[in-house]
């Protein structure tokens, strides 16, 4: 769940959050709220920087959706540059399949 993830990210800074911190931390990292924050959702940037005239940076919240944006070659170099940047970093997610 999502709170289960927030605690994980909590316990990994080494910080001890209530309950109602955890609660809001949910509510405003929901997809649905992110995606109409302009903090998150980028549609400030100026267009030469970030052209969403064609599809916003927050696209569905679907989990997959990337492969109808991403071809095979793309999301291989993607998954070797995180490999490399994420090198010895000790958090570690469920996957989501």
């Amino acid at each position: 769940t999502p709170l289960q993830q927030i605690q994980k990210v909590a316990r990994f800074l080494g910080k001890d959050l209530p309950d109602e911190t955890l609660a809001r931390i949910v509510q405003l990292s929901s997809f649905e709220h992110m995606k109409d924050n302009p903090m998150a959702n980028y549609s400030g940037f100026p267009e030469e920087i970030l052209d969403q005239s064609q599809a916003g940076f927050m696209r569905k919240g679907k989990v997959g959706d990337w492969k109808t944006l991403f071809t095979v070659q793309q999301n291989e170099l993607f998954e070797e540059e995180y490999r490399r940047k994420m090198d010895g970093c000790s958090l570690t997610f469920r996957d989501p399949k």
